[in-house]
């Protein structure tokens, strides 16, 4: 039994000391599901060997669990397809409104501080569930034209929008094709107010210029 327990024992400490994933091993594990074919999406090139699929998703941040939103930044979700190849995010830019220098593709975790979840409302305060109204002639409630109260997100969702966000990203490496995944753009301003759209992929199979649907 003593060995029983002490054998029991190591093993738990060898757990527990072994280090999380690396960047390059976590990297393996991001990426969406690839459409059936280039042409599933809005817009389709091709680059040498490889071709490029992609769609537009304003500010949206698409993942399997719903819909996130960035005020920060704009969204593609990009597909290649083909040979085995290098891929990562930096292959991507994103010419906004026919500016000269296309917007670059920023690392997934930049997007993390603007992320939203549209269908999450904050928990109503206890003092506010037994009142019928926020203003009062009184010091007893909100006062009309005061600002809202700031809402602190629990880190326990924020962890969680931040792992959904990780799992839809662009993924990285040497890959086998297809893979896709999402690219993100620092834009803050509105999505109406976007007139035309190119995607620029260069990468080890060539360009690629794909014209989206703002």
């Amino acid at each position: 039994m003593r060995y029983f327990f002490t054998t029991a024992l190591l093993a738990a400490t060898c757990l527990a000391q072994t280090p999380p994933p690396s960047g390059e091993s976590a990297s393996q594990t991001r990426g969406m599901p690839a459409r059936a074919t280039p042409s599933d999406y809005q817009a389709h090139a091709t680059a040498g060997k490889v071709s490029v699929g992609a769609e537009f998703f304003q500010h949206s941040v698409p993942t399997p669990q719903g819909m996130l939103t960035t005020e920060d930044y704009v969204v593609v979700e990009a597909a290649l397809f083909g040979p085995q190849t290098k891929i990562s995010y930096e292959n991507f830019g994103l010419r906004i409104n026919g500016k000269k220098n296309p917007q670059p593709s920023e690392p997934y975790a930049l997007v993390f501080k603007s992320l939203k979840d549209p269908e999450w409302e904050p928990p109503v305060p206890a003092e506010a569930k037994g009142s019928k109204t926020a203003i009062t002639s009184g010091g007893g409630g909100k006062a009309a034209g005061e600002p809202p109260p700031i809402v602190h997100v629990p880190i326990k969702i924020q962890r969680d929008w931040e792992a959904r966000a990780t799992k839809a990203a662009f993924p990285e490496g040497d890959r086998e094709l297809p893979q896709a995944g999402l690219l993100f753009f620092q834009y803050r301003g509105k999505a109406s107010s976007i007139h035309s759209l190119e995607l620029i992929y260069t990468g080890p199979e060539g360009k690629a210029t794909l014209n989206l649907q703002p």
